[in-house]
């Protein structure tokens, strides 16, 4: 329930953070399980936010073991459909829990559900598709050794920048990866070496390879193009939304950076802060307008207010 919720509140703020999202494949969001997103991971938190929010059927996700250490975290994560996914240097002694995630997933899949898996099982903000790990290749072989059709779909998120809000994002998907397309009952390491050759040669096709210096190459892979006609309509509410929106924006830009100090977080720490901020602040400014005005035209503010964000998203910079 409280997922289901959340992301219907995520859809309707994913405008105001991203300017535009290209999709190649756009059926396949409709698509059913058993399925497995095997995805690389430049962005964080944010890479799971975007293809849970966009995807019809609801999708459990695996993230980092540490970050369930502590117990409520862990309760918060466990509600919004995460689970944890331990890497030996977060302790050889969790890797037996990874086992028990896995047997999870495969309940999900025996009920045609979807799973969200990071191939390449570190986030590092860049252009570029790093080798993959073992994990995805093992959860899905284990899945057709227990009779699963699970189908694997290889998904290539990719960002026009990793600090700046209102970006590009190119979401490309592969061809779906099946049983019938790996040996998978050949040797166990032969079998995990052909599916992360399979899948590294579908992500190869979109995960872009741009070296970060690179501007002439970044504004080819993302800037987008906008009409005049569009500049000069949203003008004066991109200036009003700018203006208005500015205190919350560098208040959860600093609240961030003071509390989490990890790096690479800085969109997943922006996102976060102001789906949790955005709301109050909406409704704070709309009510202060009615306490003075007295007048109920007031309340037009709830959706006058995003649309001028939305407005400067539209217009502002769109490469760092």
């Amino acid at each position: 329930m409280l997922y289901s919720f959340v992301k219907i509140i995520a859809r309707l703020a994913l405008p105001l953070y991203c300017r535009d999202i290209a999709i190649n494949k756009k059926k396949y969001l409709q698509h059913k399980g058993p399925l497995l997103l095997a995805v690389n991971h430049p962005n964080s938190f944010l890479d799971a936010i975007i293809l849970c929010t966009l995807f019809d059927g609801t999708v459990y996700s695996l993230a980092r073991g540490d970050a369930f250490k502590n117990k409520l975290a862990a309760k918060f994560l466990y509600l919004f459909n995460m689970f944890p996914v331990y890497r030996v240097s977060e302790g050889v002694e969790n890797m037996d829990e990874n086992y028990k995630t896995f047997e999870l997933c495969k309940d999900i899949f025996k009920k045609n559900g979807i799973v969200l898996i990071f191939s390449e099982g570190r986030c590092i903000n860049e252009w570029h598709l790093r080798p993959l790990k073992k994990g995805t290749a093992r959860l899905a072989i284990s899945s057709w050794e227990d009779g699963i059709d699970l189908e694997v779909l290889p998904v290539a998120i990719n960002y026009s920048s990793f600090k700046k809000f209102g970006k590009n994002i190119k979401l490309y998907f592969g061809d779906i990866i099946t049983k019938d397309d790996i040996d998978y009952k050949n040797s166990h390491g032969n079998a995990i070496k052909q599916f992360n050759e399979t899948l590294r040669s579908q992500l190869g096709k979109y995960v872009f390879e741009i070296d970060s210096n690179d501007k002439s190459a970044l504004h080819k892979a993302f800037y987008v193009q906008q009409s005049p006609l569009k500049k000069i309509m949203l003008f004066i509410p991109a200036l009003t939304g700018l203006i208005i929106h500015a205190p919350l924006f560098y208040f959860t830009k600093w609240l961030g950076d003071t509390l989490i100090k990890e790096n690479g977080h800085d969109d997943s720490k922006m996102v976060g802060f102001l789906f949790v901020f955005y709301p109050v602040f909406l409704l704070t400014l709309t009510v202060v307008v009615f306490l003075t005005t007295r007048n109920l035209l007031s309340f037009l503010a709830l959706p006058v207010l995003p649309f001028t964000a939305w407005s400067f998203v539209q217009l502002k910079k769109q490469l760092d």
